[in-house]
């Protein structure tokens, strides 16, 4: 995506309270910190701009913009968003550190021709509804997918639906749901397996071994 005329904007604010290791953007895999991955995944975008953990450390040497985040991820996005000068945006977690240019290029060119599109992908496993600590009603999975990252967007849209959410005090957890919320429909692209967040201690063995690799 060399000279590719798009804000990328990485929340990265958050604690990462549910791995347990400190703020996400710093923990390391194959030698890298998640935020160095995400960096690297978009280092021809014209313009990169991180919300940190308040307090934290700006560091050295990443081309990037770097700002205090807010108290959420919507918080962040939003303090992003403010600070974005090109006409469209991209929105990715931190914790998605093997994006491929494949990927971005789909979510581009489907963002460029609709406004609005995210990555998805089909569900693999069976779904339930838990009854008690019973096996429940089966869910039908071949009608939902899977959201990922990076999402892109219209910045003046984005900006809407984030206004949108203030007023009507919306909370989220990514910006496609702010944007239906206006009633503006999202586009959908292939997602990519390879592209998972790492949220929990036993995602990063699978990291570490797909680090090894990625780059070969």
């Amino acid at each position: 995506m060399r000279g590719v005329e798009v804000s990328v904007l990485i929340p990265a604010a958050g604690n990462g309270e549910r791995l347990g290791l400190g703020p996400k953007a710093f923990l390391r895999v194959g030698g890298k910190t998640l935020l160095e991955w995400a960096l690297e995944a978009f280092k021809g975008a014209a313009e990169v701009l991180v919300a940190l953990p308040p307090g934290a450390p700006v560091p050295k040497g990443l081309r990037a913009t770097f700002m205090e985040g807010g108290r959420t991820r919507q918080e962040s996005v939003s303090r992003l968003l403010e600070a974005a000068s090109l006409p469209l945006v991209l929105v990715h977690d931190v914790a998605r550190p093997f994006v491929s240019q494949r990927l971005v290029g789909r979510v581009l060119e489907a963002a460029r021709a609709t406004g609005a599109a995210v990555p998805v992908l089909p569900l693999p496993d069976t779904l339930i509804r838990p009854e008690g600590e019973g096996y429940g009603e089966v869910v039908p999975r071949e009608a939902l997918r899977l959201v990922q990252t990076p999402q892109g967007f219209f910045t003046a849209l984005l900006r809407e639906a984030h206004a949108y959410a203030r007023k009507r005090g919306l909370s989220v957890t990514d910006d496609a749901q702010l944007v239906r919320a206006l009633g503006y429909p999202v586009a959908l692209v292939e997602g990519e397996r390879a592209a998972f967040k790492i949220t929990y201690p036993e995602d990063l063995p699978l990291a570490e071994a797909l680090a090894r690799v990625w780059n070969a």
